[in-house]
């Protein structure tokens, strides 16, 4: 589609620390940026802005090597990469603590009068309603969650909530923000769009034309399931928008983004989808497919 708007994430570049039933991992590349868009570039170019610090350059520089990531709007600095540390539990990631003052030095960029789509990652909620202040432009404007963000910043959280008109995020998130009815939440705050993410379940979307669902792969191994859904909403929104956004595209979109959340969690970390193709993710939406007939 030569009309087909851009694709910008703007969200976290991370080091994380990590353990779980892979081990232990130590400086592991990771962060919402980075994850959607190794989904989203497997479909269409996307643009990242995202604070990184020298300690990181040279992992997110091999991780997108190849793929069509435009690494412009990232913004090198003389501060330490965004810190995560987690312990995977039962599928499930346990925030044990994060150090963000990268943060306290970056102010989110983004291109000059912005009219193409657009996805606010999850990172500290005062800087995602920054970045949503810069994108009022935007034909789609996409928001994340973070539980422990969600908790601890109820407030700044909601008014990304508020700023956005598709959201993401899990069960927990969902519940954290006030969350009981899908739908009423949703109409609540006049999204055109709610995505509650349930893990091996699979991921719901909401609209005004009701719900959608799609199942998850249990035939694959979840190894590592760190930036599931970042892959989630990169796949999901990199396909939807190369069909139009049309509504009747959308289940079509969700398959993409279950596959991406697939091909990303069988391995640990970003290597997963940093190493995946154009064939292996064609392969691995057939099988979401099939699924979806299965529980249909």
């Amino acid at each position: 589609m030569p009309d087909a708007p851009e694709l910008l994430v703007v969200g976290s570049i991370a080091l994380d620390k990590r353990e779980g039933p892979f081990g232990k991992l130590n400086e592991e590349l990771g962060g919402s940026a980075v994850y959607f868009a190794l989904a989203a570039s497997l479909i269409v170019p996307v643009k990242v802005s995202a604070p990184v610090g020298h300690d990181a350059v040279d992992q997110v520089a091999r991780a997108f090597d190849g793929r069509p990531i435009d690494t412009a709007l990232v913004h090198v600095l003389e501060v330490p990469t965004y810190r995560w540390t987690a312990r995977q539990e039962h599928g499930h990631n346990v925030d044990l603590g994060s150090s963000d003052r990268i943060y306290d030095r970056w102010k989110p960029a983004v291109p000059r009068d912005f009219k193409g789509w657009a996805f606010v990652g999850s990172m500290r909620p005062d800087v995602q309603a920054l970045a949503i202040k810069h994108l009022h432009g935007a034909r789609l404007l996409a928001a994340d969650a973070m539980l422990s963000y969600v908790r601890e910043l109820t407030h700044d959280a909601k008014d990304v909530l508020r700023r956005a008109s598709w959201y993401f995020c899990n069960q927990e998130e969902f519940a954290a923000l006030g969350g009981r009815d899908p739908e009423e939440f949703r109409r609540q705050w006049w999204l055109e769009g709610l995505v509650i993410k349930a893990g091996e379940k699979g991921i719901t979307a909401y609209t005004p034309n009701g719900s959608l669902h799609v199942p998850s792969l249990p035939k694959h191994p979840a190894f590592d399931t760190t930036g599931a859904g970042d892959a989630v909403a990169g796949g999901m929104l990199a396909r939807w928008l190369t069909t139009g956004a049309q509504s009747g595209g959308l289940q079509d979109a969700l398959v993409c983004g279950v596959a991406c959340a697939s091909l990303t969690i069988e391995a640990i970390g970003v290597r997963g989808i940093a190493s995946a193709t154009k064939e292996l993710l064609t392969g691995r939406t057939a099988e979401v497919w099939e699924s979806l007939r299965r529980e249909s």
